[in-house]
């Protein structure tokens, strides 16, 4: 005996709406007549009863995929898969999947994907971008996908409609080192990688280096990797003089500074303490644990992705927003 399945006028009988609401929000159609309480009565009715759409034939009725982008520049750090994770808890209530996406964090594959984007393949992106500049998402824009970027640096809603959300890394920079000098540290070494938050990041350190007198001294590395903070470490303790603390502008560079110190048997904290930033579930588990900042990656996810669900339905403004994340110092064995 074949088995009815569930169809949009049970959903709409069970959730007591219209089955023309059933439609639009199992499509993810744009409608602010569709409040957020509705949205949510239909997607639970349609999850007690196992109503699935066609997701083929939606893309063809609607010109909509049902799928969010996360263009990420490297799917293999630790940071990455807590904001994936964001992102999902709100995408899966709503019918949409995600599909991530590593760039390497190289202007040519952001590029690249921003391209591949345009071609009807996802409904709209959040994604972390090392190179790209407002201007380089208008064509996106002007064609009514919506963009969410996370960035590192201080932004505020310009007339170009994109979504940015936020940590200040030079605040959070410059509260690392500040708190670093506080603990009697003077001499303090920063690594960090090229591109992305560098910049930021350095600045923040720099001006806390000079508002209490200090020289800055920073060594710049090709990536934010273990590998490469392992690296910037053996060109320090080959100095005559070494510093008294390393802050990693991530914590995979900071893992890696970690590792070379205890190969050459560098005590940390006590001859080279070592702060990172980003917070990963790896800072927990190194010996000692890694004291860094960290920046509620999954919290992150969820604003980007109920943000970008807000363009999707129609319901926001029409230039862009800016939203600042918190920050916290989270202080632990390696200082």
């Amino acid at each position: 005996m074949q088995i009815r399945r569930a169809t949009q006028k049970d959903v709409a009988r069970l959730a007591g709406v219209s089955q023309a609401s059933v439609s639009m929000v199992m499509s993810g159609g744009a409608s602010p007549a569709i409040s957020a309480e509705t949205w949510e009565r239909i997607t639970k009715a349609a999850t007690e009863l196992g109503y699935t759409p066609n997701r083929f034939a939606q893309a063809l009725k609607t010109n909509r995929t049902m799928t969010i982008a996360c263009i990420v520049p490297d799917i293999a750090n630790p940071f990455y898969p807590a904001l994936m994770r964001g992102i999902q808890s709100v995408t899966d209530t709503r019918g949409y999947d995600v599909i991530a996406i590593n760039t390497d964090g190289t202007l040519d594959r952001e590029r690249h994907f921003l391209d591949w984007s345009r071609q009807g393949r996802v409904d709209g992106l959040i994604g972390v971008f090392f190179n790209l500049r407002a201007r380089d998402f208008k064509p996106l824009v002007d064609a009514g996908m919506p963009v969410v970027r996370i960035e590192s640096a201080k932004k505020r809603g310009g007339e170009l409609a994109i979504d940015d959300i936020y940590v200040d890394s030079h605040a959070a920079s410059l509260a690392v080192t500040q708190y670093l000098i506080a603990k009697g540290h003077r001499r303090i070494s920063m690594v960090a990688g090229r591109g992305g938050p560098q910049s930021v990041r350095i600045e923040g350190y720099k001006a806390a280096l000079e508002a209490a007198g200090l020289e800055p001294d920073v060594i710049l590395e090709e990536a934010f990797s273990e590998e490469n903070g392992f690296h910037a470490a053996e060109k320090i303790l080959a100095r005559a003089t070494r510093p008294s603390a390393i802050f990693a502008a991530n914590d995979l560079m900071a893992i890696g500074v970690m590792q070379a110190l205890r190969e050459r048997n560098v005590a940390i904290p006590g001859h080279i303490a070592v702060v990172g930033f980003d917070d990963i579930s790896a800072a927990k588990l190194v010996t000692p644990s890694l004291t860094t900042v960290a920046q509620f990656q999954y919290q992150m996810g969820v604003k980007a992705a109920q943000i970008l669900m807000e363009r999707l339905r129609g319901t926001t403004v029409p230039t862009g927003t800016a939203l600042e994340m918190p920050f916290s110092l989270v202080e632990r064995g390696s200082t």
